[in-house]
């Protein structure tokens, strides 16, 4: 079969495949504390979540709001979709702030898992298998991203969060906990049967899918069952989702800007066209996004963000609920937005 490569062999798997495994031998050489603790360095911290995890969240402004054709076609989602965010997150941080975290976060996980199921059907799009095969691939990309997480639900001993503590619900059901463990390896056990003899039927062998689901179970398993510290769950977290989904970003509207349909602003075709200035704007407004969040809310690194430290601290709760949804804005777009952006007729 000819490989469903999404540009390239080379592209793919350095961008797209690597991710989860480089992370995961980064991990493995890490000192103990990185992988048990919730330690973690701050030029770690500052290279993971802003330069990656806050940056990939802006690379969205490339598929959405700077094309002008795909604007023009939505722009009423694209206008309602923003407002709707704020005023459901203002709504919620009013009620209860962690509420507000507790449901950023489920949208969050959401929208990880889902992008993995979108990689695996863009690495699926050529196969002509049975439809309990295409079923079965399925029902294991979400086991290998829900899986970890239901554990760490059932799991309250974890030294991570994803936004702020206790915004996961979590109890303590050892019965469940191995129920779950079970049928997850059950389902590989299928998966790598299924393979094997979708190999000896047809003589072909899906190299990106199959990458795709192991990177995936690699990751999400290791970030947060094997390992039990902040930085291994971040790395493993953070480099296997916002890579892949820059570099889907760049290479799918790379080809938009050269039908002319990509907005003609200066900063548009710049960033386009040079992966440089591209991922340096990303990374700029990324650390803009962070200052303020630092300057007005955290001051948890302000050796990192200086100039934000003459930016008062807001304790007032009727003010951080309008503060706190208007600087999450860009993510809670990001997350609902992205279940627009990549229909399969008009992405690749």
């Amino acid at each position: 079969m000819k490989q469903p490569w999404i540009k390239s062999p080379l592209f793919d798997g350095l961008y797209v495949l690597a991710p989860p495994f480089i992370a995961l031998l980064i991990v493995m050489i890490l000192p103990d504390r990185f992988k048990t603790t919730d330690a973690m360095p701050v030029i770690g911290w500052v290279a993971l979540v802003v330069f990656v995890d806050v940056a990939h969240v802006y690379s969205t402004l490339f598929r959405t709001y700077f094309n002008k054709t795909r604007f023009q076609r939505q722009r009423m989602l694209f206008l309602i979709v923003p407002l709707g965010c704020y005023l459901a997150g203002v709504l919620l941080h009013s009620i209860n702030g962690l509420w507000f975290w507790r449901c950023l976060a489920y949208l969050a996980v959401f929208h990880f898992v889902r992008q993995q199921y979108g990689f695996l059907r863009i690495y699926s799009r050529r196969e002509k298998v049975p439809v309990f095969a295409a079923h079965i691939d399925t029902i294991v990309i979400y086991a290998a991203t829900v899986y970890p997480i239901i554990w760490w639900h059932l799991t309250p001993d974890r030294h991570f969060n994803w936004f702020v503590d206790s915004d996961f619900l979590q109890t303590d059901v050892a019965g469940l906990k191995l129920m779950a463990t079970i049928v997850y390896e059950l389902l590989l056990v299928v998966y790598v049967l299924k393979e094997i003899w979708l190999y000896k039927r047809f003589r072909e062998f899906n190299w990106p899918r199959n990458l795709l689901v192991l990177g995936t179970a690699v990751s999400w398993y290791f970030g947060i069952v094997q390992f039990n510290g902040d930085m291994a769950f971040t790395m493993l977290n953070v480099l296997s989702h916002g890579i892949p989904y820059m570099a889907l970003i760049w290479s799918s509207d790379r080809q938009t800007s050269k039908t002319k349909s990509f907005t003609t602003g200066l900063l548009a075709r710049l960033t386009t066209n040079n992966w440089f200035v591209f991922l340096g704007f990303l990374v700029v407004i990324a650390y803009l996004e962070e200052g303020l969040w630092d300057g007005f809310v955290w001051r948890e690194h302000t050796a990192v963000f200086g100039w934000f430290q003459a930016l008062p601290v807001v304790t007032n709760d009727q003010i951080l609920a309008l503060l706190v949804p208007l600087l999450a804005l860009p993510q809670m777009t990001h997350y609902v937005l992205d279940g627009f952006i990549w229909r399969q007729k008009d992405h690749l």
